[in-house]
Order: C-alpha cells, then sequence, then structure tokens
C-alpha cells in the first residue's frame, strides 16, 4: 500500500502533468544503508523514488528544464514530508514512441 509521499507524488503529477503514462516506484529499501538514512534511522520508508511519466506537458522543454518542473512540483515532499532523492526518466509522447520502434 503506497505511503503518503508516493500517494502526493501520484496525484501533483498526474494532475499537473495530465500524463499518458505515469509510474512512481518506491526505491527507498535500495538506500537504507547509506549514511544519510542510517542517521535519520532508516528514514520514513518513502525516501527515494524513480518516476516515469509521458506527458504532451513536455512538448518544448529540455530534460533539464522537465526534471526542475517536476522537482518544484515536489517541493513540499522534499521540504516537508522527507523525500530525499528522484530518479526521473521524462518523455513527451513522440519521444516515447520513437523509443518503442
Amino acid at each position: 500500500m503506497p505511503g503518503p509521499v508516493h500517494t502526493a507524488i501520484e496525484e501533483k503529477l498526474g494532475r499537473e502533468l495530465s500524463p499518458q503514462k505515469l509510474e512512481v516506484r518506491n526505491d527507498s529499501s535500495l538506500h537504507a544503508h547509506h549514511h544519510a538514512m542510517v542517521v535519520q534511522g532508516g528514514g520514513n520508508g518513502e525516501t527515494h523514488f524513480a518516476v516515469t511519466a509521458i506527458s504532451d506537458r513536455f512538448n518544448g522543454m529540455l530534460q533539464i528544464q522537465r526534471h526542475r518542473f517536476v522537482n518544484r512540483l515536489l517541493a513540499d515532499e522534499f521540504e516537508k514530508m522527507g523525500l530525499h532523492a528522484l530518479s526521473l526518466r521524462l518523455y513527451t509522447q513522440e519521444e516515447a514512441d520513437k523509443m518503442s520502434k
């Protein structure tokens, strides 16, 4: 069952991106041994996520602009909810179509 950070990521990105595809994966358990996580007692279990999104909202944006946009959307999760890291794969529908050929 997804926790509050996972749920917030899905809801915010779903609302703001209207994605054709959105996958959010909690990778926190893979990073529990990292020093920063050990110091805080292993984190809250929702510190590291991988996100794949396909959205026309990304049309005309460079990858860095897409990453900054998503990071701004999730500022509260970083600042208040313990989110530590995101691995982002952000594509337009056209880019996703080219990759699947």
